[in-house]
């Protein structure tokens, strides 16, 4: 969201938590003056509705539509409650099906963008990571097909695979195996952000489909 609003876009700013909201608008402001924001919560079709409503009303044309939540819980198939199962799917899979549903009128119009930031987890997996590694399976498939669709629209559909990335949830997983956390050995979120809006930059005669990016040191 920076990184665009430092190179002149108009940012929208989706999420559950308001006072986080409101002070990435700032940050985001210093370089842009126009900053919306937008409290919903992605798991709840309610808030989905009417935030796409929103959208619809207040943005009537859209150039990119960047897919960024991204919840998970860690266990082995057997013990890992449904519950958990059927949040992931909400966040990671269904709200971005939804609301790129909901807003691909806008963004056909100007040939726009969309940009899934998935994880390493969706071409490949490990052992108690089944419920998540389903849902960014399901995610890459998702752009995948969005692709063959949109394209002859003009519109472009870019997965981002990250690996293990410089973030709230990364710290969650670290201590939740009892390991030390070092920030510095991993993706840092800038990094992600200047690869994106590399591709984002990229001229029309071309589309960037996959990007995969890993820590450097492993």
């Amino acid at each position: 969201a920076v990184g665009l609003a430092r190179n002149g876009a108009s940012v929208c700013l989706l999420g559950r938590d308001q006072p986080r909201l409101r002070s990435m608008a700032r940050s985001a402001s210093h370089t842009s003056p126009k900053v919306r924001i937008y409290r919903a919560d992605l798991s709840s079709q309610q808030d989905l509705s009417r935030v796409i409503l929103q959208l619809q009303q207040d943005i009537p044309r859209l150039h990119i539509l960047i897919h960024a939540a991204g919840e998970i819980v860690v266990g082995d198939i057997i013990s890992s409650p449904v519950r958990s199962f059927d949040l992931q799917y909400r966040i990671n899979l269904r709200a971005p099906y939804v609301l790129t549903r909901g807003l691909l009128p806008q963004l056909t119009i100007c040939q726009g963008q969309i940009v899934f930031i998935n994880s390493s987890m969706g071409l490949q997996t490990k052992a108690n990571i089944s419920q998540y590694a389903a849902t960014k399976h399901g995610l890459k498939a998702l752009a995948d097909t969005l692709r063959h669709e949109v394209n002859a629209e003009e519109v472009r559909v870019l997965s981002v695979f990250a690996g293990q990335t410089a973030s709230a949830m990364q710290e969650k997983l670290y201590r939740q195996a009892m390991r030390p956390y070092d920030p510095k050995s991993l993706i840092q979120p800038e990094d992600i952000a200047s690869m994106v809006i590399g591709a984002l930059a990229l001229p029309r005669t071309a589309e960037v489909t996959d990007i995969h990016i890993r820590p450097l040191k492993k």
